[in-house]
């Protein structure tokens, strides 16, 4: 069975229909989160490492170029209903926090902000979201959503090349373990940034004290 899958994919991801496919995949994940296009681009990494079809550069460019369209649809569905897509958001879920978070982030940080979130898991549309819902100028918002893309293509395809030049000859394998340092990595972001908290925290409760 796992012969028939691998052949399979091999098969599909020779011929230039993956690009398309890519491309969509990325752009939807820009406005419609539930669209895992992190897997797609680590495992065609993978297959790159293995044997060059696809082209990791290729990779990159198209998964860059879908996610910077689809991070500006998303921009502009702040700009026109962001307020009301908030409003009905259910009070203290995850969703509400994390568009909270990435207000205040936004606050802080400006533009930097689109680079940081685009990967902190639902982090992403939260954030072109709340740029456009807040007014962000779209000229700066082209400039560091394009900084975000390109260097998202770049990490997402680079963990998977790692992972199938580790298993060159099973790219099943060089699949799990690029997922697996994906997640791995992102759950390091997380536990530093909630350590960094704590921290902060910490030290106001003492200031007051």
């Amino acid at each position: 069975m796992d012969n028939a899958i691998l052949n399979a994919i091999e098969e599909f991801v020779a011929t230039p229909w993956v690009y398309l496919a890519l491309f969509v995949v990325a752009k939807l994940d820009g406005f419609f989160p539930v669209v895992p296009s992190e897997t797609l681009v680590v495992m065609l990494g993978v297959f790159a490492a293995a044997d060059g079809n696809p082209n990791l550069a290729l990779i990159i460019l198209v998964a860059a170029l879908g996610a910077f369209a689809g991070d500006h649809i998303s921009y502009f569905i702040g700009r026109t209903s962001g307020a009301r897509i908030y409003a009905r958001l259910k009070p203290g879920s995850r969703t509400q926090r994390a568009y909270d978070r990435v207000g205040k982030m936004l606050e802080r940080r400006g533009g930097l902000m689109l680079v940081i979130a685009r990967y902190i898991p639902g982090g992403r549309t939260a954030a072109t979201l709340t740029t456009g819902a807040t007014g962000y100028p779209l000229r700066l918002f082209s400039r560091y959503d394009a900084l975000a893309a390109v260097s998202w293509a770049a990490y997402s395809a680079g963990i998977g090349y790692v992972g199938g030049r580790a298993f060159e000859d099973n790219p099943l394998r060089g699949v799990a373990l690029g997922l697996g340092l994906a997640l791995a990595l992102t759950g390091l972001h997380e536990g530093v940034r909630w350590l960094r908290h704590r921290i902060i925290a910490r030290r106001a409760t003492a200031g007051d004290s």
